[in-house]
């Protein structure tokens, strides 16, 4: 179906990041055939369908590259502990922090972590997010690591989102191979990889409607290389054998030391690395060089009270595309909300506007293997958009409490429509 959508100012997001006051895109069916001004539109179009915005600003749909929403529990007893003072390495050191989370997720089926998770993901969509990446790394064994992998690939299918997953199982030492991390990145990369590789996502119930074609279950693989989780060493091992299954490479990296985490990333052309507030100038250079995108967040940063800024003026130097993400997790992140990781990067991180919604978007695609078809909106990409009912683009990361998204379009179908 051919889709005319007009009456819009529009924030295209592309490299040129080009604005149209009063702008208009056609659609043929879920892709992008035309941008530009309204007075622009070729002659001759013939809509199926027109779809008038009433003067809405629309942006590509926001994409939450770096979540964790998939898990049972919380971890309220820790926070307090922390805002008492104790430090998030000390609790993790102590058998807390993901562990405790693991506890709790090893003991859920997938219809509990589905149904614990849905509400954190309809609250992403209904913040205009249309794509999320949702990672494992709560369940350290490999059925558990499994389970929450099926419930990511089941949201997907309960509703209009694009899930990318991510398999994190050296998110942490399980308590079992405490002393014994060697052991259990081999067990991973022997072992755990092979079989995941084999993996798809299961059909859905018997009755109820896909969204989703069968798709592989893991979608790339992240660890955690930090000195409370996984040197370097240990995580280039897994990287190693990850690429040797095809998949692309991500890693959370210098949040609370550096022990050379980004710089072994890079060497592994990966996609992204994430948290980076102790990352160096080398850093900076090796990840310009390999393209590996900077993910950034600021709601952890807050979260945790971090004593050190991520480097922006330094990413900013060297041109490390950077990306914003919520990082929703029942830890470091209680939440899920891209709107207020948004306004946490202009407000803590001193990112512009420009460089918020780049990092929501274009930035944030790179970030997943998929900017050559979502985060902008432009003739072959997806009709994925977010419209706003605010007055300028400077109150996307304005607001907090309040959603100004009014409608949701994913794909060419408006799935999503309120009141803002």
């Amino acid at each position: 179906m051919r889709t005319v959508w007009r009456n819009l100012s529009l924030l295209t997001c592309d490299e040129g990041r080009r604005v149209f006051r009063d702008g208009a895109v056609v659609s043929e069916d879920d892709t992008i055939t035309w941008v530009g001004a309204a007075q622009d539109l070729p002659a001759g179009i013939s809509a199926e369908r027109t779809i008038e915005l009433a003067g809405r600003w629309l942006t590509p749909g926001l994409i939450d590259c770096h979540t964790h929403i998939v898990f049972a529990g919380q971890r309220a007893t820790e926070f307090a502990r922390r805002t008492a003072g104790t430090s998030y390495a000390d609790i993790a050191r102590a058998g807390g922090g993901i562990l405790n989370t693991v506890r709790a997720t090893r003991a859920a089926d997938v219809d509990e972590l589905v149904r614990r998770s849905e509400p954190r993901l309809r609250a992403l969509l209904q913040e205009g997010v249309t794509t999320v990446e949702i990672k494992s790394g709560y369940g350290l064994d490999f059925e558990s690591e499994r389970r929450m992998l099926v419930a990511a690939r089941a949201l997907e299918q309960r509703l209009p989102v694009t899930v990318v997953t991510s398999l994190l199982a050296a998110h942490a030492t399980p308590p079992e191979f405490r002393g014994r991390e060697d052991a259990y990145i081999d067990l991973i990369a022997q072992e755990w990889l092979p079989l995941f590789a084999q993996e798809r996502s299961p059909p859905p119930p018997t009755g109820e409607s896909s969204r989703a074609v069968e798709r592989a279950l893991v979608d790339m693989v992240d660890a955690y290389c930090e000195s409370i989780a996984f040197s370097a060493t240990q995580c280039d091992r897994l990287f190693a054998a990850a690429r040797t299954h095809g998949w692309p490479v991500r890693l959370h990296a210098e949040q609370i030391s550096n022990i050379g985490g980004s710089r072994m990333a890079a060497r592994h052309g990966a996609l992204a690395c994430d948290h980076l507030e102790y990352a160096t100038e080398d850093d900076a250079i090796e990840l310009a060089r390999a393209g590996t995108v900077a993910v950034l967040l600021p709601v952890a940063y807050y979260v945790l009270a971090d004593p050190r800024l991520p480097p922006i003026d330094m990413f900013r130097r060297h041109r490390v595309p950077m990306a914003v993400a919520s990082d929703a997790n029942p830890g470091s992140a209680p939440g899920a909300s891209l709107q207020t990781a948004m306004n946490m990067a202009r407000r803590l991180f001193g990112m512009t506007s420009e460089e918020v919604l780049d990092g929501v978007t274009r930035n944030a695609a790179r970030a997943l293997g998929l900017g050559d078809r979502l985060g902008q909106i432009a003739p072959g990409f997806q009709a994925d958009f977010a419209a706003w009912s605010i007055d300028t683009p400077d109150e996307l990361g304005y607001w907090i409490g309040f959603n100004p998204c009014s409608m949701v379009v994913r794909g060419g179908e408006i799935v999503l429509e309120r009141d803002a």
